[in-house]
Parts: structure tokens; sequence; C-alpha cells
């Protein structure tokens, strides 16, 4: 068991401190120029289709634009945008925060072209009329790699059905034991009755949920945010110095913090917004 733990370790720590970081950054970066910045360049019309998804998702049959976002946004919110956030802030200093900010900028070209992919490759599902997509899907048709798309499909299967909501599930159960003392099982139970509830519906009765409670928790989220801010107002331009300074100072680089500080921020930036 020791030698397994020990190879998982080193595994783990090859992936997320050389090939991950070197692909997926170099991904965002060269996505970033051969779609000339879309990130940035579509912002507007970004707004116009969420605008547009949200007035009329309910007139459509399948899933509308803001629909869709609201999915996105469900599974890119959570443990690495709370928890994560601040372990890379414990561990990397105040530093991580700006190449969190980096990696979202970047991960944002590599995560457009995913779903373009994911709509160019799509297939029909005529049986229930509508449609299936996505990597397995684009790695297949377009890479002519079926192989490589069943692989995805194996590895992803057991990687969101156990390990990644796993980490979920489990920051959810020990924060209501740690706030009201709930005994995990009963939170697990209630987890896992909502979410099959939500599955066995299909997408559409995914969408939907998330149409109602993403709004909500973005909401909250929001609200919650902009109230730390107003009772530490006074603080906010100490904060922004202190998060560059840690993210180039001179005394960081050669203290090691800098480079801490950039690791930590890169691998919970794309944790968090699970870019590429």
């Amino acid at each position: 068991m020791d030698i397994i733990n020990w190879l998982i370790t080193d595994f783990n720590n090859f992936l997320w401190s050389y090939a991950l970081i070197v692909m997926l950054i170099g991904g965002g970066i060269y996505f970033s120029f051969k779609t000339k910045f879309v990130q940035f360049r579509l912002i507007r019309e970004m707004l116009r289709l969420l605008g547009e998804g949200a007035v009329s998702s309910s007139e459509k049959k399948g899933v509308s634009s803001f629909q869709a976002f609201c999915i996105s946004t469900a599974s890119r919110v959570g443990t690495g945008n709370l928890a994560g956030v601040a372990l890379a802030i414990t561990v990397g200093g105040p530093g991580s925060v700006f190449w969190m900010w980096v990696i979202a900028l970047v991960g944002s070209a590599s995560a457009f072209v995913e779903a373009t992919l994911a709509q160019i490759y799509k297939v029909q599902d005529n049986s229930a009329g509508t449609f299936r997509g996505g990597p397995a899907y684009y790695m297949e048709k377009a890479l002519n790699a079926r192989w490589m798309g069943i692989l995805f499909a194996i590895s992803i299967s057991i990687a969101f059905g156990l390990a990644f909501n796993s980490v979920q599930a489990n920051t959810i159960t020990n924060a209501f034991e740690n706030a009201f003392g709930l005994n995990p099982v009963w939170t697990g139970l209630v987890i896992t009755v909502v979410t099959a509830i939500m599955i066995f519906g299909g997408i559409k009765r995914i969408a939907k949920a998330a149409e109602l409670l993403v709004p909500v928790m973005a909401g909250l989220y929001m609200v919650v945010a902009l109230f730390i801010i107003v009772m530490n107002i006074t603080e906010i331009p100490a904060v922004f110095v202190l998060i560059f300074k840690s993210a180039f100072g001179l005394e960081q680089a050669f203290g090691g913090g800098l480079g801490a500080a950039m690791m930590q921020g890169i691998k919970r930036g794309l944790f968090s917004n699970e870019a590429g």
C-alpha cells in the first residue's frame, strides 16, 4: 500500500509540476493567439447570447445558452473556488491570487475551443431528440482516434463518478459537520438523493435545475464577497499591493516564495476553471 501511495504521489507531482502545467498553459496561450483573444474580443456577444437565452429559455425545446452557462458555472464553482483558493494563499502566499487571475484569462480561450469543438462534432440521439457530444466525440471524429475517445470516456467516468464528486461531497459534509454538528452520513444521503433525482431526469432536468439554482448561488456568492469587501474597504488598496508584491517581489523571488505563489496559483486556477 505504501508503494502504491508513493507511486501515485510521485506521478501526481510530476503531472502538476511539469506536464499538465506546460500543456494547459501552452494550449491556452496558443488558442488565445489563434482565436485572436476571443475571451476579450467577443465579450459583448457573450453577454448578448446570455441575455437572449435567459429570456427565451422556456420557449426552446433544447438547452438554451443561459442554461448551458448555468450548467457550466455549476460545474466550475465549488471546492476549487473556495477551499482551493484558501489553500493556495496559505501555501503560496497572496501572490497566488494574481496567477489565478492570469490562468483564468488564458484558460478562457481553451474553454471556448473545447465548447466549440463539442458543438461542431456533436451527434443527435434520435430516440430522445437531444444531442450528445464532448471531447470523446471530437477525439474520434476530428482526430480519427477512436481509442483516445474511449480512453477519455473511461477516465472521465472514473474521475467524475468517483474522485471529483467525492471531493465536492466531502467538502460539503465536513462544512455541515463543523458548522452545525450534522452527521456526515445523513448529509451524504441527502446529496446522493438530490443528485440522483437530477441525473435520472436527463439533461433537460439538469439544465432546468441549474437555471434555477445557479443565479441564486451566484447571487449569494457575490453578496457575501461584496459584504466582506465593504466591511474591509479601507484595506483594499493594501490587499492589491500585497498581491502584486508577493507575485513579483524581489524578496519573494530570492526566498522561493515567487515560485510557490506561481505554482499554487496555476494549479488552483486550472483546477477551479477546468480549462483543458
